[in-house]
């Protein structure tokens, strides 16, 4: 018989001083001593929902479902926050508090009785913040996402969260549309509850997550309305009772397998650009390999499944239809890519659950063999400039790959003129700016923007062309920057660089223009000067731009311990502890 965590406080003969004094308090708004001293199993409701974080705000309702489940399968439920994560209301960066959160969530999960936990995830960092919190502790842990919003529409079109913002924006340049038409479209994507409906981060997350094995089949894409998504928390309620029966922690089930098939999985379905960081770092906690090369060598030559915007034409309802992450791994393993004996939270392997998975609807998921797009996965880049970059090729686009890549003396590749912008506000002071000149024959480069610069690297390197080339139809220029993008941003952007110009990157040192060359095939992005005078230059001039002051302790901390995206992100120190609940005696309180 499983023994629970939770007995060491509220049923211990042998310390009977310390057990009343940890039972009498929790029976004070309620809940008896009989439930706490009945050997049911205490389950913990990570709750990150909030009236600050809107797109995990339903989960306040769908935690008395979780409840519902955990209670018909005999366990007790115990709610608590999550410190909140909103990626488009925390300022500088909603990046930075990934980390928070899953420090604090480290400590209850460590340091309170509960034997099991309910993750309620949705919008974009939730998700890793409460995976790489799991896979620290290692007590039973399931993922309940919160889904995507309904399909937005504007004027007749399918208007999708994020992606509707940068098409948008696009249109102010040239007059197209005001202000308040620009605001109109932006309320028109968010028609419900919910985190984005396009293929963004918070979708691509969920997805992983399932893929990962660490929620129910089908939970990371019902969309947020749906009465499936008041079912699957009830169901999710139910399992993870079972799991704490099984001692099945995440250990088990994130294991280097899983993490594989997770890459395969994000590729197919054309995944945010923030998926390597996220999972590198959970899989860092968890104690399990991962590096980005892994996104080379196992995600990079997977198709193009999944017609979703940004690099596709759909949503999340019609993704969630057509048959979402099963179906999607459904394909792949048919066709020998996934690992089927990963064990998921269901106890059972993926392989045996996706046996009887149908084909997905074609229109939306394709069949392996006749995808949107081929070897569609992430190409990781490296030069002289920074050693680990990446490119989401799923969303490089005809103009594009034929104003940049089609060369038939030189495919794959282009040199463009570096402009250089230090940050985001540089960028919007400057860009239209016409003694920089910038031409297509430009390639636009951002720093001081990740994790240690900005601090905790901000959604900026999706930038546009000036208003001039604009109105001219050029539509995009090549980006390049050491800072992320919002995945539902449809730019073929060089982006996530590491090192990052704070930490001594060779963006530190570039100058506008300077020329840089970009070649796919070899997967070299470098800037075109003699070895021996980039040296020179490095050597005798400072670093830029400047490291800003820290405005708050977290963010000194924070810059403190950082690591770069190529690691994942983490907090560096903290890498080294796992399984902290059943390699840790805890001491008292009195």
């Amino acid at each position: 018989m499983t023994k629970l965590r939770s007995r060491e406080w509220f049923d211990n003969p042998e310390n009977p001083d310390m057990t009343a004094l940890y039972l009498e308090r929790y029976m004070n708004y309620g809940i008896t001593r009989e439930e706490l001293q009945s050997g049911k199993p205490i389950i913990g409701i990570a709750q990150t929902g909030s009236d600050l974080s809107p797109c995990n705000r339903h989960h306040i309702e769908l935690a008395q479902r979780v409840r519902d489940g955990i209670r018909d399968a005999g366990g007790i439920p115990i709610e608590f926050p999550v410190h909140p994560i909103q990626e488009t209301g925390r300022r500088p960066t909603a990046a930075i508090d990934r980390n928070l959160a899953y420090l604090g969530l480290v400590e209850v999960l460590h340091g309170y009785p509960i034997d099991g936990v309910v993750l309620t995830t949705g919008c974009d960092k939730t998700t890793p913040a409460c995976l790489m919190a799991a896979g620290t502790v290692d007590i039973p842990a399931i993922v309940l996402s919160g889904g995507p919003m309904l399909d937005g529409h504007w004027q007749g079109k399918l208007a999708g969260s994020g992606t509707i913002i940068w098409s948008s924006r696009k249109q102010l340049a040239t007059g197209e549309i005001d202000y308040q038409q620009f605001m109109d479209a932006a309320a028109a994507s968010a028609p419900s509850v919910g985190h984005c409906n396009t293929m963004g981060t918070a979708l691509s997350m969920n997805a992983v997550a399932e893929a990962l094995g660490m929620s129910l089949p089908y939970c990371g894409s019902i969309p947020a309305p749906y009465a499936a998504r008041g079912h699957m928390a009830y169901e999710t309620g139910r399992r993870i009772v079972a799991m704490v029966a099984e001692e099945l922690t995440p250990r088990k089930v994130m294991t280097r397998p899983a993490f594989l098939n997770a890459i395969r999985t994000a590729s197919a379905i054309g995944a945010s650009t923030n998926c390597p960081p996220h999972l590198i770092a959970m899989a860092r906690h968890a104690g399990v390999e991962l590096t980005l090369e892994d996104w080379q060598t196992y995600g990079h030559d997977i198709p193009l499944l999944v017609d979703c915007q940004p690099a596709g034409r759909f949503l999340g309802e019609a993704f969630h239809r057509a048959g979402a992450v099963p179906a999607v791994m459904a394909e792949l393993l048919r066709a020998g890519k996934l690992d089927g004996a990963a064990i998921t939270v269901t106890g059972k392997p993926i392989g045996d659950i996706l046996a009887s998975v149908p084909a997905g609807d074609p229109e939306v998921i394709r069949p392996y063999g006749n995808p949107l797009k081929e070897a569609a996965g992430f190409v990781v880049l490296s030069g002289n400039l920074f050693d680990s970059a990446l490119m989401k090729t799923s969303v490089i686009d005809p103009d594009f790959r034929a104003r940049y890549l089609s060369n038939p003396a030189d495919p794959e590749a282009f040199e463009a003129r570096a402009i250089v912008f230090d940050g985001p506000e540089d960028y919007h002071s400057r860009l239209n700016d016409p003694a920089l000149d910038i031409d297509e024959n430009c390639i636009l480069v951002i720093r001081g923007c990740g994790p240690i610069g900005y601090p905790g690297s901000a959604e900026v390197v999706n930038m546009q062309p000036p208003d001039a080339l604009i109105q001219r139809g050029i539509m995009a220029l090549p980006t390049l920057g050491d800072g992320r993008q919002s995945g539902t941003s449809g730019s073929p952007s060089i982006l996530n660089v590491s090192p990052e110009a704070a930490a001594g990157g060779g963006l530190a040192w570039l100058k506008t223009g300077d020329r840089i060359r970009v070649d796919l095939r070899t997967r070299t992005v470098d800037v075109l000067l003699p070895a021996e005078d980039w040296a020179a230059r490095k050597a005798n001039e400072p670093a830029q731009p400047e490291i800003p002051t820290s405005q708050t302790p977290w963010q000194e901390m924070y810059r403190k311990s950082v690591g770069q995206l190529q690691t994942g992100g983490c907090l560096d120190f903290a890498t080294a502890y796992h399984q902290v609940a059943a390699r840790s005696t805890l001491r008292h309180s009195h």
